[in-house]
């Protein structure tokens, strides 16, 4: 078992404490939140996210890479059909 327990960084509400804690055991998130608000009627769970949220590291996220320019769609032809045959594959040079 190779996972950490961490604060979601995606998955989140308020702190993110609930979806990495549902992460690492493998629930669902939602369920979890549930199970926190109805401890909540007992006074100790906002006591618990509050130390879970002090204690567990954020989760590390890649940054969102942007598409390299040689990627993207010719300003000619915005909806990108017919820049290759469909039968040879071969590009399409338009004058």
């Amino acid at each position: 078992m190779n996972q950490r327990l961490v604060r979601s960084a995606n998955d989140r509400m308020f702190a993110g404490v609930c979806g990495g804690l549902a992460h690492y055991f493998n629930l669902d998130a939602t369920v979890l939140r549930i199970v926190f608000v109805v401890a909540v009627l007992s006074g100790v769970s906002p006591l618990i996210y509050l130390i879970l949220w002090i204690l567990m590291p954020l989760e590390r996220t890649i940054p969102h890479q942007q598409t390299p320019p040689a990627l993207e769609q010719p300003n000619n032809d915005p909806t990108g059909e017919w820049q290759y045959d469909p039968y040879t594959g071969e590009r399409i040079r338009k004058p």
